[in-house]
Formats: C-alpha cells, structure tokens, sequence
C-alpha cells in the first residue's frame, strides 16, 4: 500500500531573534529543533517558545520551510 499525505509531519523551528538579527560576532550560529506537529489541527505555521543557547534566552522558535 502506498503512504499518501501523513496526518503528522516533521517540522523544523527555527529561533526568530537570530534570524532577524542576523548571524553576527555575538550569535555564533542559529538555534534550530525537529519536532512534529498534526496537519489536520495545526493547518498554520507552528511557533514556540524554546530556549535559544545563542541568545541565552527563551525565544519564539517559528517553523521554517525543509
């Protein structure tokens, strides 16, 4: 049997706050984690607080595109 469209997909959260600041001398990279979320009940971009180890802080992590 062939897999269609799965219910649950793997997303990819990226930390906004480095992003926009872009990759500078006191951000070394871009914090980033997978994660999955239900196509059906989340039909939007998935956001989250997370703890972001560049910015030493909890920052809103949006998902990213693969």
């Amino acid at each position: 049997m062939a897999k269609g469209k799965d219910v649950r997909v793997r997303v990819i959260l990226e930390c906004t706050s480095c992003v926009r600041n872009g990759v500078n001398k006191e951000s070394p990279g871009i914090s980033r984690y997978i994660t999955q979320k239900n196509r059906h009940n989340t039909p939007s971009r998935l956001e989250l607080r997370k703890f972001c180890p560049y910015c030493y802080k909890h920052t809103i992590h949006g998902e990213i595109k693969k």
